[in-house]
C-alpha cells in the first residue's frame, strides 16, 4: 500500500472522474445489495373496511415550519461532472413542484474550490421555494473550522446540513479518507453551533442499536438510518479498482457488510432517542416507504429510482415521482390510515409476513 494513500490531494479532473464513476456505477444492478433491505419481510395488515374516501388520504408533512405535500428526500446525489447540472435542475424544478426534499451531493469540493458551488447556487436561485438540504462528509467536518459550514450552508441557502458517514467505503476508496476519530465530538460541536439543524447520514451501511442510543442528547434533528438493501458503496468502490489491485479482493470482501434498513427501524424503535428517524436504502416504491413510516420513520429517503429517472427526462422523473407518491397513498388506505401520523401510531399496523403474530 503507498504510503500517501488516504492523503486528501485530489485534483479537479480526479474528482470529476471520480463523481462520474460513482453515478455510472450506481446505475448497475451488481452494486444492490437488492432484497436485503427487509422491507419484503415486512407485511402491512390490510384493511377492508378502511372506513374512508381515497382522496381522503393525506401524504403532507411539515418540515420545521414548513408543510410538504410529501415525506419523500431525494437523498444527495451527485454533482460536478459534466452534466450533472442539468439533471440536477430537473431534480429540483420537480422537488419543488412536488413538495419533497431535495439534497445535494457532496461539497467537498466546495472546501478547496470555491467556485465549485455555483452549479448549487444556480439551481437554488433558479427554485428559490426548493426546500434543499448540504451535505459534507463526518471525515471533512472533523477537520473543518464552523466559517467554512457556514460557507456550505450560505452557498445553497440550505435549511439543514447533512453529515454523511462512510467508514466503509473510504476504507475501500483508492482516494478514501477513513480518519474519523473524533467524529461523535465534531458533531456534537457542529449541533450546538451550526446555524441550521444538522442530519446524520450512513451510506448504505445502517445503525446499530448502540450506536443510535450514542446519538441521543447531542442535538441531532435527525438520523437517516441509509441500510443495507440498497446502492452498496463498497461494492462501487470496488468495481472502480483494478482486479489486480488488493483492495479489489478485500472489496469483494465486504460486499454484504452492513446492518438492513428494516433492523435499523427496529434499532431505533427500541432508543429512547431526541431526533427524527429518515429512512433511506433500498426503498424502490411507495409502499416499502409506508412500510418504513410503519416501523417509525418520519421521512423517507430515495436515490437510485430518481437518478435513473432523471437521466431519461424531465416526463420520465416525473412519473416515477408521482408512481412513487400514488403508492403511498394506496398503502395508507388499504391500512385503513388517512395520514403519515396514522400510520406512524397505529399499534397494529404491521407483521413478519407469513407470520400470524403482529409486530
Amino acid at each position: 500500500m503507498k504510503k500517501n494513500r488516504f492523503k486528501n490531494t485530489d485534483s479537479i479532473s480526479d474528482f470529476i472522474c471520480r463523481k462520474k464513476d460513482h453515478i455510472s456505477l450506481s446505475l448497475k444492478e451488481e452494486n444492490e445489495a437488492l432484497g436485503f433491505s427487509g422491507f419484503s419481510l415486512i407485511q402491512l395488515v390490510h384493511s377492508a373496511l378502511p372506513e374512508m374516501d381515497f382522496s381522503e388520504v393525506d401524504i403532507s408533512t411539515h418540515f420545521f415550519e414548513k408543510k410538504l405535500a410529501t415525506p419523500f428526500v431525494v437523498t444527495g446525489m451527485t454533482g460536478g461532472w459534466e452534466g450533472s447540472l442539468e439533471i440536477n435542475k430537473r431534480i429540483a424544478r420537480l422537488c419543488e413542484k412536488k413538495g419533497w426534499i431535495m439534497g445535494a451531493g457532496s461539497q467537498r469540493r466546495q472546501i478547496s474550490d470555491s467556485d465549485a458551488g455555483r452549479e448549487w447556487q444556480e439551481i437554488s436561485k433558479e427554485c428559490p421555494h426548493l426546500t434543499l438540504i448540504g451535505n459534507i462528509g463526518l471525515s471533512q467536518l472533523i477537520q473543518m473550522k464552523l466559517s467554512k459550514m457556514e460557507e456550505l450552508v450560505s452557498s445553497l441557502k440550505a435549511s439543514a446540513m447533512v453529515v454523511h458517514t462512510n467508514p466503509l467505503q473510504e476504507a475501500l476508496q483508492l482516494e478514501g479518507t477513513p480518519q474519523f476519530k473524533g467524529g461523535l465530538n465534531a458533531l456534537c460541536d457542529l449541533c450546538k453551533n451550526l446555524s441550521v439543524p444538522v442530519i446524520l447520514k450512513e451510506t448504505g451501511c445502517g445503525f446499530s442499536q448502540n450506536q443510535l442510543q450514542d446519538l441521543s442528547g447531542i442535538g441531532l434533528f435527525a438520523v437517516d438510518l441509509s441500510g443495507y438493501g440498497g446502492t452498496h458503496w463498497g461494492r462501487i468502490e470496488g468495481n472502480r479498482i483494478d482486479k489486480k489491485h488488493f483492495l479489489y479482493g478485500i472489496a469483494e470482501t465486504f460486499k454484504d457488510w452492513g446492518i438492513s434498513t428494516v433492523d435499523s427501524l427496529l434499532f431505533a424503535k427500541k432508543v429512547n432517542k431526541d431526533y427524527e428517524i429518515w429512512a433511506s436504502g433500498g426503498v424502490r416504491n411507495g409502499c416499502d416507504a409506508a412500510k418504513a413510516l410503519a416501523l417509525g420513520a418520519n421521512r423517507v429517503g430515495v436515490a437510485r429510482p430518481i437518478i435513473q429517472s432523471a437521466l431519461k427526462g424531465v416526463v420520465t422523473l416525473e412519473q416515477t415521482m408521482s408512481r412513487l407518491e400514488y403508492e403511498l397513498r394506496v398503502a395508507l388506505f388499504c391500512s385503513g390510515c388517512k395520514s403519515i401520523e396514522a400510520i406512524k401510531k397505529h399499534k397494529n399496523i404491521w407483521k413478519w409476513k407469513n407470520s400470524l403474530f403482529n409486530g
